[in-house]
This record gives structure tokens, C-alpha cells and sequence, in this order.
């Protein structure tokens, strides 16, 4: 019997996925998995600030707002040809796609708007996957994007929207589905997951995948992040995320979005190898690497280390087929 795509998922059906004892639900989320995807393929995708630090915003989790006191220096836009060195390098590590991030409030229409799509053409003509986390974006500036050759958008839920006003109060979570809205309207993928370890409950983890799994189109990307707890903001004193609980979370987005590329992102850097492969088992194919074993500004595992861990797991980076801005990442 084939598992159908649904975008009709009530709460209580994918809490109660959610709740199943762990090795069922693990068993059923690489059966589905298994289903969809090739499991010994892992999309490699590299992440880069291109500008870091100052954001307006206050995310609570976020080491680059400007109003908390970290140790992120603030660095400006970073120059094209440096962003696209950057991107070769990825590329002949293994990448397929390379996802440039600035933080930003929102796109402002000026001349570092008019470099970032200079980056995303030079990035595209590379034959990678490009995408870009930029904050709130128009319709308009969707367009642009994905003229320039844009493939993919990055925007997280981060929480439930019942939490949400716990975590950021400098924007409301219809923003941030806004500019969801806005991508999809411009024929760009979307990569859209959330945070757990904000101090939500289980039931605002279900919401948050409720409220993906009910898209007209599932995100083709959805990345399930660890607290990255950062010294100088709010949450920096929160427990550390267990493990099961990410294996939990991956595993119940895997069968709610079965065609969904679900990715293993921040967080990583304080799992060992047998717990990343649990994460993977449960229905993860995808991590972020980034050079100088980061991850925008917290630590992260480096290139060699991961294709080690594939090779010890007998995993191996996607390879992509195509660059079609309608197929699924």
C-alpha cells in the first residue's frame, strides 16, 4: 500500500503519531521514508552569512540580534567574488546546494538588494542549487530572485503560533507565512522548519508541523533545529535537547511530509556519530556543513568529519539530476 501525500492532517492525528513508542514510530518513519527517497543519500548543503550581526529583530535564540550582548562581531555584506569562491569551494566539496543567509529584518530595495541578486546569478551559473534566507520579502522581490536563478528560500516557522509571542515580538507569525506566500507566488521552493528547545511544549512541536503539513504544497525542505544556545541571548541557560526528542521530531515530519527533503541542521555539533545516524534512520536526508566548522555564527561539525561519518555509515552526498525550479529538492 503506497503512502499518500495528505494536506488534510487534523492535530490530534499527527499527535498521536508523535506520541507512538519510539521504535514504531522510527520503524514507520523509514518505511516511509524509504517509500520517497534513497536513504543512503544525504543532500550536502552549504551555509554562509553573508552579512552577520545587527539584525533589528529579537528572536530570543538569535546571537546576531543587535540588542543582546554576544561575542558576533558584526560584519557587512560580504563582496561578490568572495560569496562565489565560497560557493566553488562547496561545490567541489560535495555541496548541491549553497544557501547564502543575511541578517536582515526584511529585503529593502537598494543596492545590497542589487548584490545579492548578482550572488544568486553567479551562484546558479555553478550548476548549485541556490537559495537565500534574507527575512521578510515581497512578491516583487521574490520575482527578482527567482529571475536571477533563484532555487530555493529559506524562512522558518521557528515555533507554533501560539508560542510564537513568546520567542519574537518584532514580527507576527502571519508574517513570516507572508512571505511564504510570496515565494511560492514567484515559482521559488521553499524550505520552511522550526526550533525545538525554546522552551515550547510537545504539542506546539506538533502545531508547527500542523501548520507546514497543511500547505497547498508541502515546504520541499523542512529543518528541524536544536537550540543553538548562545551566550548573550535569553535562551542561552535552556537544557540542552535531548536526542529523542529530535529523533522524535524528524521522524513525525518525515511521514506527514513524505516527499519533503527533512533536515538534520543546527545542533549537530553536540551529537555524536551514533546519534546522528539515529536521526538519519528516523527519516533525515539532508545536513547543513559550512566552512570553518560553522554553521552561520555557532559551531558546527566540519566537511571532512561528515564524510567521514558517510563513509563509517555507509551514506553518500546527493548528487542532483537537475536544477528544475518545479522538482523536488
Amino acid at each position: 500500500m503506497s503512502t499518500q501525500i495528505r494536506h488534510d492532517w487534523k492535530k490530534e492525528e499527527i499527535q498521536a503519531i508523535y506520541d507512538q513508542p519510539l521504535l514504531e514510530l522510527v520503524y514507520q518513519a523509514a518505511t516511509v521514508h524509504r517509500e520517497f527517497h534513497k536513504p543512503s543519500e544525504i543532500q550536502v548543503s552549504t551555509l554562509l552569512s553573508i552579512k552577520t550581526g545587527g539584525c533589528p529583530e529579537d528572536c530570543s535564540y538569535c546571537g546576531q540580534a543587535a540588542r543582546y550582548h554576544t561575542d558576533i562581531k558584526v560584519q557587512a555584506l560580504l563582496p561578490t567574488e568572495k560569496v562565489l569562491e565560497h560557493a566553488q569551494k562547496a561545490k567541489e566539496g560535495g555541496s548541491s546546494r549553497f544557501c547564502m543567509a543575511a541578517a536582515w529584518r526584511e529585503v529593502r530595495d537598494n543596492k545590497d538588494f542589487d548584490r545579492v541578486i548578482e550572488m544568486v546569478k553567479g551562484v546558479n551559473d555553478l550548476g548549485l542549487e541556490v537559495c537565500c534566507t534574507l527575512g521578510m520579502l515581497t512578491e516583487e522581490q521574490a520575482v527578482r530572485l527567482q529571475e536571477a536563478g533563484l532555487y530555493a528560500y529559506n524562512h522558518n516557522l521557528d515555533t507554533s503560533e501560539s508560542y510564537y509571542d513568546e520567542i519574537i515580538s518584532t514580527r507576527k507569525f502571519d508574517e513570516r507565512l507572508d512571505t511564504i506566500n510570496n515565494v511560492r507566488k514567484a515559482g521559488i521552493t521553499v524550505c520552511s522548519g522550526g526550533i525545538i528547545g525554546l522552551g515550547e511544549s510537545d504539542g506546539d512541536r506538533v502545531s508547527m508541523l500542523l501548520t507546514l503539513a497543511t500547505m497547498p504544497v508541502h515546504p520541499e525542505s523542512v529543518p528541524v533545529n536544536a537550540l543553538a544556545r548562545v551566550k548573550g541571548t535569553p535562551l542561552e541557560n535552556n537544557p540542552k535537547v535531548p536526542l529523542w526528542d529530535m529523533v522524535r521530531m524528524i521522524a513525525t515530519a518525515r511521514i506527514v511530509m513524505p516527499a519533503s527533503i527533512v533536515r538534520l541542521s543546527a545542533g549537530r555539533i553536540e551529537m555524536t556519530e551514533e546519534e546522528q545516524a539515529w536521526c538519519f534512520m528516523a527519516g533525515a536526508n539532508s545536513i547543513f556543513t559550512g566552512e570553518r566548522e560553522t554553521l552561520l555564527v555557532t559551531p558546527n561539525p566540519g566537511l571532512s568529519e561528515d564524510m567521514q561519518m558517510f563513509q563509517n555509515l555507509g551514506l553518500k552526498p546527493l548528487v542532483k539530476e537537475n536544477k528544475s525550479a518545479c522538482s523536488v529538492v
